[in-house]
């Protein structure tokens, strides 16, 4: 079969794109893109952007996330930026999450700023320079809110019943 036939692009079937997997034996600086998904078991300094990111449980990244779906199990310092984020039991999370949906599981820490967004993964400068999110929101109905609290989190420890 001629080359010219074999790399046609009339005879080129779309193929899936494979999952991208970072070892726990692996280190990275820099950053990491992919158009797949990664499962990140080893430790990368950078931002992540890809579809969807795995972050295992001996995971440790330390910069800033951009996919449509996170699931976070290890160690992350940085912000997310994601349609989806599941903080599972072992996680262990600081920095901003920006999401459209959010699921915490019992266990996971966390401390930083949830933000809720119909469209997180926008970083234009609908943000403003301190990190919140700019409303169209009139005066008036904003200083009713003051008292409401901040989606701040932090894991508090049990404190010790013996007195």
């Amino acid at each position: 079969m001629p080359d010219t036939f074999r790399n046609s692009a009339d005879t080129q079937v779309p193929r899936k794109l494979a999952d991208s997997t970072i070892g726990e034996d692996l280190q990275i600086t820099g950053n990491v893109s992919s158009k797949g998904e990664i499962h990140l078991d080893g430790y990368v300094i950078g931002d992540v952007s890809c579809v969807a990111l795995v972050l295992g449980e001996t995971a440790k990244l330390e910069g800033n996330v951009t996919a449509e779906d996170v699931v976070i199990r290890g160690r992350l310092i940085g912000s997310v930026r994601a349609l989806r984020i599941t903080l599972q039991s072992m996680a262990h999370v600081e920095g901003d999450l920006h999401h459209g949906s959010l699921a915490l599981e019992q266990g996971a820490f966390f401390e930083g700023r949830s933000c809720r967004s119909e469209d997180p993964m926008e970083t234009s400068d609908k943000v403003s320079a301190n990190g919140a999110a700019k409303t169209s929101e009139p005066t008036e109905i904003a200083d009713h809110r003051k008292d409401k609290p901040t989606h701040k989190f932090n894991r508090m420890l049990p404190e010790s019943r013996s007195a």
